[in-house]
């Protein structure tokens, strides 16, 4: 018969690819790579040039697309399996059958059909799905505490609950991908493995099916359901807790093994997970005062915590303006959106404009957490006599004396990124400009650019702790720094900067916002235009100063309250003669006499 033109009565055309599949997998001994597969069929099941060249409608070659289907069901039957992503393979019952006939096909498409959709009519597929192309995505199912499961299962479809929410990414969801409902947890006891009495989180797959039609509302698809096990499948360590999120087997890395637990069926070794560095540290060898925490019994100790995390940003651009920052939101927006889209950003200014208070901020505005936790926010200050070794890895002495290799807080907050996939995490570096970026990042100044964020990417380190061992630095992680203009350093490390990083200037910022602020700490309206005309007068001689220039000017956190004033006449006295006085003989130290008489314009009353 024709594979391409022969309809069995009952079943989708690809059914007629099964015998042709099986044959392609033995020729190869039982293993290949999809486009091997293709290739046979082309070349010996008798397809013509036109049925080669004929396309689906997502442009794709029908037949490669049939024969995926076939070899989707023929896993699903147990006749094939994934060793690695990318990789088909015949299971022991595949290579055992000698041949399978057309009349096996259908009772094992028709098996495995009742399985994934409850019954035998409307089996068919549409042919623009494409099941090799797959992407894996981890959804929950409660609504404002409400279980939508069943109704899932039974509707035949996944929504999300969210209106404002997750959009782009159902929108992204396409005929073919797989799709797992999960619901994440925290235990502490009755675990597979010995965790040491840490808590370990983890995630309940309930059902698996694949995505058949998007309905482009960022709400609805349509899926075909495999009937749920009565108990869900545990899976630990690398968990996903947002509503919706998309398994990255691009990166060949922990997401494939995910996959092939909840979708080929595939066990899950705890014992790599372990011993990866991130985990680890945490799990394997905690320190005593988190033991110590950590086994403080209580009721809650015994139970899981389900926890379906909150899809409500807690910490956002608005909370950024109501503490005290003199920007439009429009124009914090636009920084947040421009750091999103490089990943690397610095805030650059002169002195007091707040750059180190707005970079923690956004940090946290991007995160959308009011409180973060320390894995996911942290901060360094660069320095001199900072070097690779103390901030990627280098040997350091250990508790019994000799040297080991131990990463620093970039590989840190790598690992974090990397194990926590759906969590954005944040390194804060402050005064990137007082340490020599090239120098400190080595290899990382390279894997920092947005376009290299994917194991493909990954290079060897100077310092290796196992041959072939190769670092990338994944694409949740975020990188702001900040960067005094005013710092004579300024040139080099832009040099090695300017084409990794976004960078924004940050200007003295002495406005409405800025006088409302003070009114609303104490400061009266005479002292307020007082401090505004006499500053702004102070800057505009220091950026016409040849010798200094803009980038020396006196930002606005010099003269902000941050507690409530009762004498406003006193308190910028005190911030002149205490700060700024000090600033301005640093100027111009070649002339405190000019120092003094812009103190005195400073502190003249009227």
């Amino acid at each position: 018969m024709s594979l391409f033109h022969d309809k069995i009565d009952g079943v989708p055309q690809f059914v007629s690819y099964f015998p042709a599949v099986h044959r392609a997998m033995q020729h190869f001994g039982g293993q290949a790579v999809p486009k091997q597969v293709y290739a046979f069929i082309a070349e010996h099941e008798g397809l013509t040039a036109e049925d080669i060249a004929h396309k689906n409608k997502n442009g794709g070659p029908t037949f490669e697309n049939r024969a995926a289907w076939a070899r989707f069901y023929m896993t699903k039957a147990g006749w094939m399996y994934a060793p690695k992503h990318g990789i088909w393979a015949l299971s022991e019952d595949g290579v055992k059958a000698k041949e399978l006939s057309l009349e096996h096909a259908v009772a094992m498409f028709k098996s495995v059909a009742t399985k994934l959709k409850g019954h035998e009519e409307d089996v068919s597929v549409p042919e623009d799905v494409e099941p090799e192309t797959a992407q894996y995505w981890f959804v929950g199912a409660a609504w404002d505490n409400n279980d939508q499961m069943s109704r899932f299962l039974s509707e035949g479809i996944w929504q999300n609950g969210h209106e404002h929410k997750f959009s782009d990414l159902v929108r992204g969801m396409k005929p073919g991908d797989r799709i797992a409902i999960k619901s994440s947890f925290v235990r502490k006891h009755n675990l597979p493995f010995d965790n040491k009495g840490v808590r370990i989180s983890g995630m309940k797959i309930k059902a698996t099916g694949v995505i058949t039609r998007n309905h482009g509302d960022g709400r609805t698809v349509d899926v075909a359901w495999q009937v749920p096990v009565e108990q869900p499948r545990e899976w630990y360590f690398y968990t996903y807790r947002t509503t919706v999120s998309r398994a990255r087997v691009e990166d060949e890395g922990l997401a494939c093994k995910l996959v092939a637990f909840v979708f080929d069926g595939a066990a899950q070794d705890y014992d790599f997970f372990m011993s990866y560095p991130y985990w680890r540290d945490r799990f394997v060898s905690p320190d005593a005062d988190a033991l110590s925490q950590e086994n403080s019994e209580s009721s809650e100790d015994l139970l899981d915590e389900e926890e379906q995390t909150s899809v409500a940003a807690v910490y956002d651009i608005g909370d950024i303006v109501t503490e005290g920052c003199f920007m439009q939101e429009a124009a914090l927006h636009s920084i947040l959106g421009l750091w999103r889209a490089k990943k690397n950003l610095i805030l650059q200014g002169p002195p007091g404009t707040g750059k180190t208070w707005l970079a923690k901020r956004l940090a946290k505005a991007l995160i959308g957490l009011k409180t973060v936790p320390d894995e996911q926010l942290r901060v360094v200050q660069f320095h001199p006599a900072l070097s690779y070794e103390d901030f990627v890895r280098g040997y350091r002495p250990g508790g019994d004396g000799r040297l080991t290799l131990t990463d620093g807080v970039f590989l840190q907050v790598v690992q974090a990124a990397i194990a926590q996939p759906d969590m954005e995490h944040v390194l804060v570096i402050e005064e990137i400009n007082r340490g020599n970026p090239a120098q400190v990042l080595g290899e990382m100044l390279t894997l920092l650019e947005s376009s290299k964020r994917s194991r493909a990417d990954a290079i060897e380190l100077a310092y290796s702790k196992a041959r072939g061992e190769k670092v990338y630095v994944p694409e949740n992680l975020y990188v702001i720094g900040t960067m005094n203009v005013a710092d004579r350093s300024l040139a080099l490390v832009d040099l090695a900067l300017r084409r990794r990083f976004a960078f924004v200037n940050l200007v003295p910022n002495l406005n409405e916002a800025w006088q409302q602020w003070c009114g609303s700490k104490g400061l009266n309206a005479t002292a307020i235009d007082h401090i505004q005309s006499r500053m702004q007068s102070l800057n505009e001689e220091i950026a016409a100063d040849r010798a200094l220039g803009p980038q020396f000017q006196i930002g606005h956190s010099y003269v902000t309250p941050h507690e409530h004033v009762h004498d406003s006449q006193k308190w910028f006295s005190d911030i002149v003669r205490s700060e700024i006085s000090s600033l301005l003989h640093e100027y111009w130290f070649d002339t405190p006499q000019r120092a003094d008489e812009a103190i005195a314009q400073l502190l003249k009353l009227g």
